[in-house]
């Protein structure tokens, strides 16, 4: 029974978001699960992590990914792998409408209410804004090695995590 609990646990994909990890070739994976609480008969939020095999980096920390489990394990650590970027972080679409979101509002409503009232000058336009990433390196820094921080010191480290 618990062979084949386990070999259709395999089969199921799962939706998580990257977080930052120190693991090269590696990408840890935050997916979010309800757990039944039986005193209670309440559902609560817990976080597992995986790590997933992504040794052409993909994913970038924030980014919403779909995992699925590897036949073999790689490592101790590394059990699943990176299938798809679902949505990229910052560029929020809407899952059933399949529309761009910025806040609470669709952007298309958001472009008509300003046609409707009036365009501002210092308006932000979606259309002409580049694409994530351009700033790597400049303030843009996801992509630079992260570790955990143990211990205070005088300098800060923009890295640390």
């Amino acid at each position: 029974m618990a062979r084949n609990v386990a070999e259709t646990a395999r089969k199921f994909l799962l939706l998580g978001q990257c977080v930052p990890t120190v693991k090269q070739n590696a990408t840890k994976i935050r997916v979010k699960r309800l757990e039944l609480d039986e005193n209670l008969l309440m559902y609560f939020r817990k976080d597992e992590f995986y790590y997933c095999h992504d040794p052409v980096k993909k994913c970038k920390t924030g980014d919403i990914v779909l995992i699925q489990a590897l036949p073999h394990k790689m490592t101790k650590l590394i059990t699943h792998e990176i299938k798809d970027v679902v949505y990229p972080f910052g560029d929020i679409t809407d899952p059933v409408t399949g529309k761009k979101v910025a806040k609470a509002q669709y952007r298309e409503d958001i472009e008509k209410q300003a046609e409707i009232y009036g365009k501002l000058d210092s308006g932000f336009d979606y259309n002409k804004a580049p694409a994530r990433g351009w700033q790597d390196g400049k303030k843009d820094f996801t992509s630079k090695p992260t570790y955990t921080k143990f211990h205070v010191f005088d300098e800060e480290d923009p890295y640390a995590v």
